[in-house]
């Protein structure tokens, strides 16, 4: 089996408004902390993806928003990567750490479908990585032409060019990316 990394972007705060929170929020955080305890009893190293916005924006560093979810604290032994724009490897030091722990394969999960999953995941596989993209563990929010759900779907379905495509209980039970 790869080396395997749990990645989770932008799981922050400001994703959750009560006013907007992003589409089926409670279920996103159950398979996420599902993944994470799974991960930690592996010992698959996690990575978290931290979305820095500019000052007066939602997730403006420092703010109540830009912080992480409190379900899914980050432990003191993962990574968490700094990023401004929706690649995470653009202009951040991803690909450094993932290299430096020879990870080969990600297990891709976090918030906006359509924008930092969708292009992360691309980039990942541009850069040789191998996918798996967490199904039902990344999320987006309602536009005025799409639903969320469509939103997810259309790019579950178009990102099996770049990754696999599983379930979150395809992933914990059958420990197909768990043992590295």
């Amino acid at each position: 089996m790869k080396n395997t990394a749990l990645i989770i972007i932008d799981v922050q705060n400001g994703m959750f408004l009560e006013e907007n929170p992003v589409f089926k929020w409670e279920k996103i955080i159950l398979n996420l902390k599902q993944l994470i305890d799974n991960a930690r009893i592996n010992k698959i190293p996690i990575f978290y993806i931290q979305h820095n916005a500019p000052i007066g924006s939602i997730l403006e560093r420092g703010s109540e928003a830009w912080e992480i979810r409190p379900e899914v604290t980050p432990a003191p032994t993962d990574i968490i990567i700094q990023k401004t724009t929706p690649d995470s490897f653009h202009n951040t030091n991803l690909y450094a750490e993932l290299k430096h722990q020879n990870i080969e394969h990600l297990v891709l999960t976090g918030i906006q479908s359509e924008v930092c999953v969708d292009t992360t995941c691309r980039k990942a596989f541009s850069l040789g990585f191998a996918i798996t993209l967490v199904t039902d563990a990344h999320s987006t929010w309602n536009t005025s032409e799409l639903s969320a759900q469509q939103i997810i779907n259309h790019h579950n379905q178009v990102l099996r060019w770049f990754a696999e495509t599983k379930e979150t209980e395809d992933i914990l039970f059958k420990n197909e990316v768990s043992i590295q």
